[in-house]
C-alpha cells in the first residue's frame, strides 16, 4: 500500500502526461522477479487510476534508445543518462534506470498499457 500511495502522491504533485514503465527483465532470483513484477503492477494501476496512458518497453529497448546497444552494462547506461541530461554527477545506478526509461519514451513512444 506505501508504494501505491506514494505513487499517488508524486503523481499528483508533478502531474505528468505518461507513464513509462520498464518491463520485467529476467533474472536468477525469483523472489526479485516477484517483488519486481508487484512493483511494477502497483506502478502501472497507479497511472491507471490516475487517467494516465502507460507506456513499457523493455529492457533492450531502453539501453539500445539511451546507449545504442541492447545489451549495455549499467555503468553504461549510467554514463550515457549523465551525458544526455548533461548532469553534473553521475547518478545511482537505480536513478540512471528510471532517467533511461523516460529518454527511451522521449524517442519514441511505445504501446499505452492503459487509457
Amino acid at each position: 500500500m506505501a508504494i501505491y500511495e506514494q505513487l499517488m502522491a508524486v503523481i499528483g504533485q508533478t502531474k505528468p502526461d505518461v507513464v513509462a514503465i520498464e518491463g520485467i527483465f529476467y533474472g536468477k532470483n525469483v523472489k526479485s522477479l516477484i517483488k519486481q513484477g508487484q512493483a511494477r503492477g502497483v506502478a502501472i494501476l497507479a497511472g491507471s487510476h490516475s487517467g494516465l496512458p502507460v507506456f513499457e518497453y523493455s529492457p533492450l529497448e531502453v539501453k539500445k534508445a539511451v546507449v545504442g546497444y541492447g545489451r549495455a552494462e549499467k555503468s553504461q547506461v549510467q554514463t550515457m543518462v549523465k551525458a544526455i541530461l548533461q548532469l553534473s554527477e553521475t547518478p545511482r545506478a537505480d536513478a540512471a534506470d528510471a532517467l533511461a526509461v523516460a529518454i527511451c519514451h522521449a524517442h519514441c513512444s511505445g504501446p499505452a498499457l492503459s487509457p
